[in-house]
């Protein structure tokens, strides 16, 4: 198995690169839309809204998580999600520096 060579790449797109991963699956981008729109949300809320099984569902909170783009915190039995701020808004630079740097080669693209 080849090694990735992480070293060879900046923080910040290995940081872009963790965020895109995570944002690759449509559940995981329903479930941050879910998130997003009520601010606070129960795990068992999430599986209601979703087509797919509660553990589905607790895998791909669980890939947001360790992406760092969600937190959760344990009440009792529930486990409440929501959208980490900071690294939201870190997500959202990121994305929006990649984004803004392209400029066009006009019609002479490929």
């Amino acid at each position: 198995m080849g090694t990735t060579k992480t070293e060879a790449f900046t923080e910040a797109d290995l940081t872009l690169a963790t965020y895109a991963k995570a944002l690759a699956h449509p559940a995981r981008v329903a479930i941050l839309r879910i998130l997003l729109e009520r601010s606070l949300c129960i795990c068992g809320d999430i599986v209601e809204e979703l087509p797919l099984s509660q553990s589905t569902v607790s895998q791909h909170l669980k890939e947001l998580k360790e992406a760092g783009l969600i937190k959760g915190d344990i009440d009792g039995k529930k486990v409440c999600y929501c959208i980490d701020e900071k690294a939201w808004k870190h997500a959202q630079l990121l994305m929006q520096q990649m984004f803004a740097s392209y400029t066009s080669c006009g019609t002479n693209c490929c």
